[in-house]
């Protein structure tokens, strides 16, 4: 069974066909106040510790990750920080009190401000004027574990700034054991070009919460991939607001959660400036007892920002019993003055035809499983546009299936 939630036309060419109204009270949340009005704050103590009542914190297990909601150092001895960039990028450090520590960042939960108070220093990428790279940035961040000691605590803190003009690709990875408080800022100068992928692979124990912030400047465009396999709790929060008119935001991700791991993604894209586009766009399985993955999708659309164009959409695929994924995508309109606006959500099982398809050609009942599931990922993986990192994606969600080929499969 298949269940879908659409609201308003969708953009010109954007129309998926099949789709039903799904007008189930229990998913189609609309909130108590305007997101304009959503807090943000640079200080912790402006934040009370979530209690999993909150609209924000209500499907995190906040039980789970309560030192990540306390401010704490680095422990730089259990940390490693690889970083390879082609010629033309200038790495270094910015600290508290530097211009660009901070200038897009918006701290918008206490995990994300505890993150901020804990972090000394950043790491600065900047890719000058009128600068396109050939080859990507890679930052790599892994964190150490140690037997009979809890993960190392991490604030993470990544400024990336693209010049005008520019056109660039950053991949940040994270990978070990840690409990990770991570923000991210990211700077599209005008007219440039940036995408920027982040990729979870982290050990089963490891802990991560993020905030990745951007700001799209005029004519600029933005690609922002966010990719979840591994950790016990990984809580990632993106928020995108622009700087001038004619800006392009597209977010994309894909995520597989396994038994026990808990993975929510959350959205907000902020539409003040006129004349600018959003497409938001992930896709998630979910296999074994008790995994759970939640996808949140929130777009404001100002009285200001006539002429937007917007669409998000997020599909699930339950392997097996046990799982459980939730989809609340949200839409708030402040002006009629735009081109199109919509939003669609979908859970389901495996299709019975497209597996009796399979099997009727010879195809065992295992393999047809794992066609349908690749076919499923194909068409966000193949957006991405980094080989290295959709070979590598494919590959991992290859031996995550391999995990889940067996006789309780559905």
């Amino acid at each position: 069974m298949t269940v879908t939630q659409e609201t308003a036309p969708p953009s010109p060419g954007t129309q998926r066909p099949g789709e039903q109204a799904h007008t189930d009270s229990a998913t189609a949340f609309v909130p108590d106040q305007s997101r304009a009005e959503r807090k943000t704050s640079y200080d912790v103590a402006d934040f009370a510790i979530p209690g999993g009542r909150e609209e924000d914190w209500r499907f995190t297990p906040v039980d789970r990750i309560g030192g990540l909601f306390q401010v704490e150092p680095t422990d730089e001895s259990r940390l490693t920080l690889d970083i390879s960039a082609p010629q033309g990028v200038e790495i270094s450090e910015a600290k508290a009190g530097d211009r660009m520590f901070g200038s897009v960042l918006r701290p918008a939960d206490r995990a994300s401000a505890a993150a901020w108070a804990g972090a000394e220093k950043a790491t600065l990428v900047t890719i000058p004027n009128e600068v396109e790279l050939g080859e990507p940035v890679s930052i790599t961040i892994t964190g150490s574990s140690v037997v009979g000691r809890r993960p190392p605590r991490i604030n993470g803190h990544l400024i990336v700034d693209v010049g005008r003009f520019s056109k660039a690709t950053v991949v940040l990875t994270h990978k070990g054991s840690a409990e990770c408080a991570a923000n991210v800022e990211l700077r599209v100068g005008e007219g440039a070009d940036l995408t920027f992928v982040t990729v979870q692979e982290w050990d089963d124990d490891a802990i991560h919460l993020a905030q990745n912030d951007a700001l799209v400047g005029r004519d600029a465009k933005l690609k922002h991939i966010t990719i979840t396999l591994g950790g016990k709790v990984v809580r990632v929060c993106t928020n995108v607001r622009y700087a001038g008119p004619g800006g392009f935001a597209e977010a994309i991700g894909v995520y597989f959660a396994d038994a026990g791991q808990h993975q929510e993604h959350r959205l907000f894209v902020d539409h003040e400036a006129p004349s600018c586009v959003s497409n938001v766009e992930y896709k998630g399985a979910l296999q074994g007892d008790s995994a759970h993955t939640v996808w949140i999708g929130d777009v404001l659309i100002r009285a200001s920002a006539e002429g937007t164009s917007t669409y998000e959409l997020n599909r699930n695929l339950i392997l097996t019993d046990g799982a459980r994924a939730d989809s609340v995508p949200n839409l708030e309109i402040e002006t009629g003055e735009i081109i199109g606006a919509g939003h669609a959500s979908a859970t389901g099982r495996f299709d019975d035809e497209q597996l009796f398809y399979l099997q009727s050609r010879g195809i065992s009942a295992d393999e047809a499983r794992r066609l349908v599931v690749r076919g499923f990922f194909a068409g966000i993986v193949n957006r991405i546009g980094v080989a290295g990192v959709q070979e590598h994606l494919m590959a991992a969600i290859d031996a995550e299936l391999s995990l889940s080929m067996g006789p309780a499969s559905i």
